[in-house]
């Protein structure tokens, strides 16, 4: 790292990174040419770069990678999140090599490129990474030049310009925006990928069973109808128009949330970030998810917390992650807050806290996290029950309503990439819905 003052570049450099408060960190450069301004942060998981590039989380941001080797496996058309990038580029420390996986259908750096992604190799990422954590998230522009030109002093400015993502409502650039039922099934499976809804195999009941008992929110069964899968005795088929619906608010969701959703036992029918309450209504929702997304949450909240403070009054059931789980403690009475590096990676351990979970109080999963906001643990009402916490410096990851069938985590359940500790909470969601 330099700083801005003394921009000579060494040999063979071209990408560049330039930090608002005027370092340079200097690399070769990959993917698409030209710039982009945005927020630098660091993920620590050792795979899932490609999800981790089209998650709409990742929307105004830089992403530095703290594994080393990155691209490894190629790209594909199944692993994405979305139905392009998000993330603004990629910082990595080794250069991209040629990739060695039978689902690879492109090398990493020539998707980033047809993305239009810039990406840089050659970077210490680990003092980068610790200057973060020591600093802050900073924003900064990188830049990729194949002949190594750059104008510093313009990148400078354009880093300083950039007013970060604190204020600012991503969801309304990132969501989609039509309504529409999601129509692709749960998991995906080696030889078959993802499966349409109406092959979809739900895994909730075991062999032989006709029904699948769940509980609702005063504890009563419910019966869902079940099929045989000739395939695999062991899994049943739920019949579509049997499943609870749940209306999905996209803010900016991951297709693995859908995907688990509808594994889950649920039909999910998903709809923008700007639906109004009674547009959610008018399609009789068993249920209601607040989804993941980029952005303050205090900018979204404007028009998202009146919808999801109505549907509190009517007692829909709500499930919230991330974003979703940050807006519904902000319509319940508490605050949110920028977090001084936030939490990106897939090997990030929560404790469920509070009370009520019998056996397993104090039992530890490692989860998915991508965040730069978080809901302030002591801003929360009475009406509010913390459920869970992060094991890393003790912040709000998990919150029920009191007297409500609502719940929210701020961590991603649905990994992808990472573990899959967290499965229960979307089979509590759809198990509890009529």
């Amino acid at each position: 790292m330099t700083n801005a003052h003394n921009p000579a570049a060494p040999e063979g450099a071209t990408g560049i990174l330039v930090l608002a408060d005027g370092t340079i960190v200097w690399g070769r450069g990959f993917g698409a040419t030209g710039s982009a301004v945005g927020e630098v942060c660091f993920n620590t998981a050792m795979t899932g770069y490609q999800e981790v590039m089209t998650d709409p989380s990742y929307a105004g941001q830089i992403v530095t990678f703290t594994f080393p080797h990155i691209g490894n496996t190629g790209t594909n058309d199944e692993d994405v999140e979305a139905d392009e990038p998000h993330a603004l580029g990629c910082i990595v420390r080794e250069d991209i090599t040629a990739p060695s996986n039978f689902r690879d259908q492109k090398p990493f750096d020539q998707w980033m490129a047809e993305q239009g992604r810039i990406g840089i190799s050659g970077v210490d990422t680990r003092a980068l990474t610790r200057r973060i954590r020591e600093a802050g998230a900073p924003n900064a522009v990188i830049a990729h030049d194949p002949e190594g030109k750059f104008d510093i002093d313009e990148l400078l400015a354009k880093a300083r310009a950039w007013a970060g993502l604190e204020g600012m409502d991503l969801a309304k650039e990132v969501t989609g925006h039509q309504t529409k039922l999601w129509e692709q099934g749960g998991t995906w499976q080696l030889g078959h990928g993802y499966a349409k809804m109406e092959e979809l195999e739900a895994s909730s009941a075991p062999l032989g069973s006709s029904a699948v008992e769940t509980q609702d929110g005063e504890g009563k069964g419910l019966s869902t109808s079940l099929e045989t899968n000739g395939d695999d005795p062991k899994l049943v088929k739920v019949r579509a128009n049997e499943r609870p619906h749940v209306v999905a608010i996209d803010y900016g969701a991951k297709r693995n949330i859908f995907r688990n959703l509808v594994k889950a036992g649920a039909k999910v029918t998903v709809v923008p970030a700007e639906t109004s309450f009674d547009e959610v209504m008018a399609l009789k929702p068993a249920g209601v998810f607040l989804s993941n997304g980029p952005g303050d949450p205090a900018a979204t909240g404007v028009y998202a917390v009146p919808v999801i403070q109505k549907l509190l009054e009517q007692d829909i059931p709500l499930f919230g992650i991330c974003l979703g789980h940050q807006m519904l403690a902000l319509a319940a009475g508490a605050k949110t807050v920028k977090m001084h590096q936030g939490h990106r990676g897939a090997n990030h351990p929560v404790q469920r806290i509070g009370g009520g979970w019998a056996e397993t109080e104090g039992l530890v999963e490692i989860t998915s996290m991508n965040h730069g906001f978080a809901v302030d643990s002591e801003t929360l009402p009475d009406n509010i029950h913390e459920t869970h916490k992060s094991l890393f410096d003790g912040s709000n990851c998990g919150i029920e309503i009191i007297g409500k069938r609502a719940f929210g985590v701020q961590y991603h359940p649905e990994a992808s990439p990472g573990p899959q500790d967290s499965f229960y909470l979307f089979e509590k969601f759809v198990g509890g819905l009529a």
